[in-house]
């Protein structure tokens, strides 16, 4: 993984959660905020996985398991998609609520994904 790019994303995922969060607090429904954060995210996550195909072969190889980074960041890919597509069908307080938690697992998921790539790196 590129640190700054993961620096970025999960700086978006942290934004996109607290903002859907926010808005489900003020009891709005999905809108072009958050469901764009989160929209930005799985872009995002797709650049990612055109790094990480491509880094290897620059010799920016992972020093964790290869498959297990992979399983996360298509998992993570996945969630995105059923997100959006969730909060565009349900349109109530409650997508926000889900939308944050979404954007909440992925930065998780970020965080797991960096510590896998630089299990043994410095």
């Amino acid at each position: 993984m590129i640190e700054w790019f993961y620096w970025l994303q999960l700086g978006v995922a942290i934004v996109a959660g607290l903002l859907a969060v926010g808005f489900a607090i003020a009891k709005r429904t999905p809108n072009d905020y958050t469901l764009g954060s989160i929209v930005l995210l799985g872009v995002l996550l797709l650049v990612q996985m055109i790094v990480a195909a491509v880094q290897p072969a620059l010799g920016n190889s992972p020093t964790g398991s290869l498959l297990e980074f992979w399983m996360y960041l298509v998992t993570a890919f996945l969630m995105v998609i059923a997100g959006a597509v969730w909060a565009l069908v349900e349109r109530s307080m409650m997508s926000n609520v889900m939308l944050g938690l979404l954007a909440g697992s992925i930065a998780v998921m970020l965080v797991r994904m960096d510590v896998i790539w630089t299990v043994n790196g410095t």
